[in-house]
């Protein structure tokens, strides 16, 4: 071959082998990826979505395409995201970052796309789906349980101060599971004869407002309700908690690792780890009404003695011994 021929020949190879590229991605199946939180607050969170695809065989970019909406923590987002996912194509949905994301996804997501999830509460209570056992339809997830134990957080506040008389809890007025929390907690402090300050936020311009208001009622610790809007300001909850002196739990330890004092509760990051391996059983042909939802029910304690120094507590040594990890 003459070496003009032999340019023209390469060079139309290197020509075509982008285009080529480009239909091989396009082939991919493509998993849509809804969350509620922001993405600079969900590096582990989709890092462990993505080692749950890899445990069955799918990797981003190499078999299969991921294409990602946020809702940066405004629930009313979640419904055009959820919309524009379907539109975009996608061959399954994952809806993650709490209830919020499944509720907006499900009435926009037609039956024939499968629909998965990894959220806090009861799936069934909430309307997700008829049973846990046999989902049916086109969803199916992981459930962790966020709702539940407004009873251990409140007797774990009372053990870590026992002196208190008075608890604050902080929550979102627009949360699925607001009533039920504030119910559920409400019961508990009577049950220790604790008075209950309920303080609402759903957005970081009511937090100044609320921890006014639990200075005003006298809040000697304060539990935190587990959500979307919680969980992405949960570094400035857990400075202004550290700020007032308010010994604080929360239900997941993602608050601990932000310089909360507590935590009790499942891990979120192995229920999306979850939600990427059922991704993957979905993608190899498996039925979601096929997969029941799965109870992530793996709990931990967590304790960050560096916070309780800054607030002037001392942990009990009941609780130090049964912590699954301390901060120290």
């Amino acid at each position: 071959m003459k070496r003009r021929e032999f340019l023209v020949v390469l060079g139309g190879a290197a020509a075509a082998s982008p285009v080529a590229a480009l239909a091989q991605q396009a082939a991919l199946p493509v998993v849509g990826y809804l969350s509620s939180r922001s993405l600079g607050d969900s590096g582990h969170i989709i890092a462990a979505f993505h080692k749950g695809l890899s445990e069955g065989g799918f990797n981003a970019g190499q078999n299969i395409r991921v294409e990602s909406r946020f809702a940066e923590g405004k629930i009313d987002r979640l419904p055009a995201l959820a919309a524009d996912l379907v539109r975009y194509p996608v061959n399954v949905l994952a809806a993650t970052g709490g209830t919020s994301s499944v509720l907006a996804a499900k009435p926009v997501v037609p039956a024939n796309l499968p629909l998965l999830f990894a959220m806090g509460g009861d799936p069934v209570k909430l309307g997700v789906v008829p049973s846990l056992a046999r989902p049916g339809g086109n969803l199916t997830g992981i459930a962790f349980l966020v709702n539940g134990l407004a009873a251990k957080h409140t007797q774990l506040l009372r053990e870590l101060a026992p002196k208190v008389g008075t608890i604050g809890f902080l929550a979102n007025p627009k949360d699925p599971n607001f009533e039920t929390d504030s119910k559920e907690t409400q019961e508990a402090s009577n049950l220790l004869g604790l008075k209950l300050v309920v303080v609402k936020a759903s957005a970081e311009q009511d937090l100044d407002d609320a921890f006014a208001v639990l200075k005003r009622e006298g809040a000697e610790a304060l539990f935190v309700q587990v959500g979307p809007v919680t969980t992405d300001l949960r570094t400035t909850i857990a400075s202004r908690a550290a700020a007032s002196k308010l010994p604080a739990i929360y239900g997941l330890r993602e608050f601990v690792d932000a310089g909360g004092l507590m935590s009790y509760g499942t891990s979120i990051t192995d229920a999306n780890r979850q939600l990427g391996v059922y991704t993957g059983q979905v993608l190899k042909g498996i039925k979601p009404a096929d997969l029941p939802v799965l109870q992530s029910t793996a709990f931990e304690l967590v304790i960050n003695l560096k916070v309780a120094k800054l607030i002037g507590l001392e942990v009990p040594t009941s609780i130090l011994l049964r912590a699954d990890e301390v901060i120290e």
